[in-house]
């Protein structure tokens, strides 16, 4: 086990290193001047030269990288070039918090809700129950999360008046109010995801109900409920963990249209917010942090996997 968590990590370093390679080189491709950008289109450009020179973007991008770099291993995230003087670390902060929120929130509605659609679903494959579910989860996978959010807050924001149509809450809200807040976006993102995930468990579970060792347990005698918690669920939930750990970084830093429409303060649009500026600190540190994130999840749900399934970490360890 041991061995094939350390295989699994030195991938993850490597995809991190990689990935924050790609993402330094790309950022440097964003049209605009960073110095023009922060001086204002009055400025003269020996001012904006001098600028750009001692924020040190005029350098070669290999001395930019390893700067940064040097800066990472250091634990300094740098300086944001749009809020000179503040820390990258200090604004991400609380914008990954606030993302952590909202996707938790999802999370904890938009995965059980699935998986008993999809194990639902399978039970009654064929039936009117199966068609139900699949269908309206293709249907709402198939809609663009705003048009789901803009449908969401017109019915309960503006015709019921049930909740708010903004997700931050006020400053000092108590836990159920800030989660009232953030129910409508986290519906939204629950109507986009809920047909992937729910697929995915569908078919799961119809693979388990074929297989041989079910019908072995059911010649054993064993009843229902037996079978499906210790045989069927075990083997069928394996495909729905791996999908459900590729949607954290969706999840975390693809929100901007949803952070957009409900005026919350997320890691996303704090990072489109930095590609608009062409803040390049701001843009890959966040960036880089998504990175990190998805692939803490993913680690997670690699051991999660091999927890459920010894095969993996046995074929692994030989």
């Amino acid at each position: 086990m041991g061995r094939f968590l350390l295989k699994r990590l030195g991938l993850a370093l490597i995809t991190l290193v990689l990935l924050s390679m790609i993402v330094f080189s790309l950022a440097q491709l964003l049209p605009g001047n960073v110095g023009r950008n922060i001086l204002g289109p009055f400025a003269s450009q020996q001012q904006v030269d001098q600028t750009n020179h001692e924020l040190g973007v005029d350098r070669p991008i290999v001395v930019q990288y390893g700067r940064w770099v040097s800066h990472l291993l250091h634990g300094n995230l740098g300086n944001s070039l749009e809020y000179q003087g503040s820390s990258v670390a200090g604004l991400l902060g609380p914008s990954l918090v606030n993302s952590l929120k909202l996707a938790a929130l999802a999370f904890l509605i938009c995965v059980p809700l699935s998986i008993l659609g999809g194990i639902a679903a399978a039970l009654r494959q064929g039936r009117v129950t199966d068609r139900s579910i699949t269908i309206g989860g293709l249907s709402l996978t198939a809609v663009p999360e705003f048009v789901t959010a803009i449908v969401l807050i017109v019915i309960f924001g503006v015709v019921f008046k049930l909740l708010p149509t903004t997700a931050q809450a006020p400053p000092g809200s108590s836990f159920l109010v800030q989660i009232k807040y953030l129910l409508l976006p986290a519906l939204a993102l629950t109507a986009v995801l809920f047909g992937y995930i729910a697929r995915i468990a569908r078919a799961g579970v119809i693979e388990a109900l074929d297989a041989d060792y079910t019908r072995t347990a059911y010649l054993k005698g064993l009843d229902t409920r037996t079978v499906m918690f210790r045989h069927v669920l075990r083997n069928a939930l394996l495909p729905t963990i791996a999908v459900v750990a590729t949607q954290t970084g969706y999840l975390i830093g693809g929100l901007v249209v949803i952070e957009k429409l409900f005026n919350y303060p997320g890691i996303g649009q704090r990072i489109y917010i930095a590609a608009q500026n062409k803040d390049f600190t701001m843009l890959e540190s966040g960036v880089l942090v998504i990175g990190i994130v998805y692939l803490v999840a993913t680690l997670v749900a690699d051991t999660l996997y091999s927890l459920l399934n010894p095969r993996i970490r046995y074929g692994a360890a030989e």
